[in-house]
This record gives C-alpha cells, structure tokens and sequence, in this order.
C-alpha cells in the first residue's frame, strides 16, 4: 500500500459506490490490481479504516473496512480487528458472516474467540456470543478475562447463579480484575452475612491504583454499602467513583449545551404519522438512562406482535452515513450543521434495511437507545410510520441513578452533580421541543404511572403505538429476550414500585444537583419511583 494519502483516496473514492450496493465482486476486482499480498492489503485497510474515522470520514471508513472483508483476511489479529470495524459501522450482518467465514469455534484461537464474542455482545447477540464463550472456556477452564467475559454475558441473558459463579472464580484467579468484582456487586443485593466489602475495600488500598480499576472498584463498593444502608460509606465511595471515571472522559459542557441549540434552530417541517405503511413500524423508546426505557422494552416484548431489539446504534449510523461524518456518541454539530442536505426518504430506507437481518416476522420492533432523543427530529423526518416513547421520570431520581451507574465510555456528563444537572436541563428543554414541533409523534410514559399502575399504562402505550393489548404485557419477566443494559438485573425482578426514592439517604450530599436543577428550572414535585 502506498504511504501517499492521494492513492488511497483515490481508491476509496472508485470502491465508495461498490461498498454502498454491497458489490463484494466488484471490491475484490478492485483490489485485484493491487500486486501485494492479501492479508498485507487487509491489514492496511483496517488501519485506514481507522484513520478514516478519526478524520470524521465515515463512508470512507465503512468502505475501507469493506474492501478489507473482500479480501478475506485469515490472520486471527485482523479479523478481530475487521469485526471491530464492521461492528462500529453498524454492519451487523456483515460481522456475521465473517465470523462464518472463520469455521467453527473450535478451530479458534482463545484471544479471537474473545475478540469476537464482545462483538456481538455489543450487538445484544448474546447467545451467540456465549457459543464463543463456552469454546474458550473449554480450552482454558481458568483464564480469567474469558471467566469474566462469559460472566457478564451469562448476567445479560439472566442466568445469574452462574454468572456469580463465573465471576467469583474470575476475581479468585486474578483479583485485579476490577470489572469483576462490580458486576458481582449487581448481581443479588448485600447482606450483613454476605457482602464482598472487606474484599473491596482492600483492593482499593493497592498502590498506584490506576483510574479504571479505582473506578469500578469503588462503584462496586457504594452498591454493595448502599444495599447495606451504610449511606455516608457509601456517598464517600460513590464520590472516589466518579472523581476516577470522569479524571478518564473528556466532555465539554458548552459544546453540550450548543448542540442542543443547533437542534431547537432546525426548521419545522415534520411529517405526520402514517399507520397505512407496508414497512416495519419501529418503536423508538427514549429519555434519559435509568428512566426506565429498558423496563419499558420488556413489557413491550412480550407481545406477540413486538420484537424487542435492544439499544441500537442503526439511525446513529443512518445519518453518519447520510451526512459522511464519523462523531463520537449519537451525534454531534458536525452532522446537525449538515442536516439541510440529507435525504431524509433514504436514511429511513438506510435505517430499515440495516436492521432487517435482525428481525422475526413481528411487524413491530423496539429501538431502546435513550440518547436517540436527540434524533428525534430526524426519526421523525426519516420514520414517518414510527412511533417515540418518551419515559419520563422524577428528575433527581433519574439523575441519582445515573451518577451511582458505571457507563463504559459514554454519558461522560454523568459523574459531575453540575454537569448532570445542566445535561438533564438541556434533555428537558429539546423534549419539550420536540413536542412542539412534532405534534402527536411522541407519547410521555411516566416511570411512577407505570410502576404504579402497570396495566393501565401498558393500555396506553399499546394504543398509542397500534398493538393489541395482552396481560403478558404487564410483566417484564414475560420477556426471554437478553438484556445488556444497566438494568439487566433488576428487570428480572418484575416491576417494583419504590416508595422512598434511593435518592432520599443522600439528599444532603446531592444539593449541588438540587440546587443546579432547580436554578434551570428542571425540578418538578418529587414523586416515589
């Protein structure tokens, strides 16, 4: 490959139309011409994927990563790092064939095994990824990240008797392995006679701790104090929590805030719903996380007529595709600045096509990506036959609950009072937006309505969105489906109606929030969730 930017974007610019219609002949005819070794190729390939995704050119970088699928690379290395790259472009059938492509797992290696089964967790196959699971493990019994891996898999397919076994012999291994002791701290609540506190906190006495490792260590402590109801212990390791995981993420509270702007500046214009489409009628369910959307989805997916997907990242990856721009989380200014220009028709084609391969014969299906809030303008553009469920819940409660969660890289603004606050503000003000604009498309669900009074409810939601209403549907353990979110536990547990907000022991700590809420004027009456 040449190490001039000129050829390679010349080639990419030639492979662009084949890579969009899906013409593997054609890409490998391309690169027919090319007189280097195949996997030399591939392996160049991938890492211009990469680049190109750092400059923010994303067709670039979905057409790179195709031309490297075309050729088939063998090596181990390259396709795990290709499935990386098919798994951020979103090409989630694609990534299936490659791992087919491979052979059967026993002919895997251990670290490609691994490598593939995060791939299609991330993608909520987590059955699938659990056939990769059980193949490391039956080559290796004892290597701990395998132990952890199938851990968190067995937690979101809800076998928690052996995801605690998995784990406890995870951390018994390889005790600085700080991811397993906080899923261990989700999975069954802390009893005077069975709590891991002593472990914790000794691994946290460990010099030159580093950030992540402290991050997950602490987190896990303040669940298990909390469960203990040793609150002040527990605020104290909540704060070291976030102090370490926001040290690690970089957010910008003003480029926050512009965003929203950019979005209410947007021109009106949207399409009314339509109920007489041929086309799948995807259920969006969005707010902010730890409102509730997932509790939502289960009770959804008990209908015979909803498949309940999961969060998925496909309209994200329909408008990167539609404005050529690679950003970070579900959006940025970049692709809002470019909107005026999208064709709106075609990312809702974009958007259907690529989550077809997912799809049963249920003509509805649930889209539970919270952050999707801010694409409601465009869903509503692009999905005229889709509806939004907004779940709505006590504002303090909500935002206790995502500065007590452990994110992986995202919500960066959920471990700083103020900046949540401000974040929670901004949400409150582009929903009430949306609402305006978008008159009819969206549904509020109250999280307290809907744990108080389920089957009413779940009547209205039915309704809203055109399904027949069955009694399965007022139980979330009527879902089999696996849940990889934060309330992957807790779901299992039916709908539960919390008297005393969590939020209440540590209202003394959390007047910054408070304060900073009611400031915005984001602060209603509270109200038991």
């Amino acid at each position: 490959m040449s190490a001039s930017a000129d050829p390679m974007q010349a080639m990419l610019r030639l492979a662009e139309p084949l890579a969009a219609r899906g013409d593997f002949p054609g890409l490998r005819q391309l690169m027919a011409g090319i007189q280097v070794e195949a996997e030399r190729k591939a392996a160049g390939l991938i890492e211009t994927s990469y680049a190109e995704s750092l400059a923010g050119r994303y067709r670039n970088a979905r057409t790179a990563a195709l031309l490297a699928l075309a050729l088939a690379p063998r090596s181990p290395a390259l396709v795990g790092q290709l499935a990386a790259r098919l798994r951020t472009s979103n090409d989630g059938a694609l990534l299936l064939q490659l791992i087919d492509a491979v052979g059967p797992p026993r002919n895997m290696s251990i670290p490609l095994l691994l490598a593939l089964a995060a791939q299609l967790s991330h993608l909520n196959l987590q059955e699938r990824a659990l056939e990769l699971l059980n193949e490391a493990r039956r080559g290796d019994p004892d290597f701990p990240p395998a132990l952890l891996a199938r851990g968190q898999v067995l937690t979101y397919l809800g076998r928690l008797p052996e995801a605690r076994l998995e784990l406890e012999r995870c951390v018994q291994l390889a005790p600085e392995i700080a991811l397993a002791h906080w899923f261990l701290a989700h999975i069954g609540r802390a009893t005077p006679d069975h709590n891991h506190v002593a472990r914790l906190r000794n691994r946290l006495r460990s010099p030159k701790l580093p950030a992540r490792e402290t991050a997950a260590l602490a987190f896990a402590l303040h669940q298990e104090l909390d469960g203990l109801q040793q609150y002040e212990d527990a605020w104290s390791a909540l704060q070291r929590a976030c102090l370490a995981k926001r040290s690690m993420l970089s957010y910008d509270r003003a480029d926050s805030h512009e965003l929203v702007e950019a979005l209410i500046a947007l021109p009106a214009g949207w399409p009314a719903a339509t109920s007489n489409s041929t086309e799948r009628t995807p259920i969006f369910i969005v707010g902010m996380h730890r409102s509730g959307t997932t509790l939502l989805e289960q009770l959804l997916d008990a209908s015979p007529q909803v498949s309940g997907i999961g969060e998925l990242y496909d309209f994200t990856s329909a408008m990167r595709y539609a404005t050529n721009h690679h950003c970070r989380g579900v959006i940025d200014r970049t692709i809002v600045a470019r909107a005026g220009a999208v064709d709106f028709a075609a990312v809702g084609r974009r958007y259907l096509d690529g989550v077809a391969w997912r799809l049963g014969a249920e003509p509805f299906f649930t889209d539970k990506l919270p952050s999707n809030f801010l694409n409601i303008g465009f869903i509503c553009r692009s999905l005229p036959q889709a509806r939004i469920l907004h779940m709505v819940r006590d504002p303090v409660a909500t935002c206790f609950s995502n500065l007590r969660e452990m994110f992986s890289d995202a919500n960066p603004y959920s471990y700083d009072q103020l900046e949540l606050a401000e974040f929670f503000a901004g949400y409150q003000r582009l929903m009430a937006h949306w609402h305006r604009v978008c008159p009819g498309r969206i549904l509020d669900v109250s999280y307290a309505a809907l744990t108080g009074d389920t089957e009413a409810v779940v009547r209205e939601v039915a309704a809203f969105c055109g399904l027949n209403y069955v009694p399965a549907m007022c139980d979330p353990r009527n879902s089999r489906r696996a849940v990889a979110t934060a309330s992957a536990v807790q779901v299992r547990e039916g709908v539960t109606q919390h008297w005393v907000s969590k939020w209440v022991p540590y209202e003394s700590h959390l007047q910054p929030l408070i304060l900073t809420l009611q400031r915005l004027g984001a602060l209603t009456d509270h109200a038991p969730d």
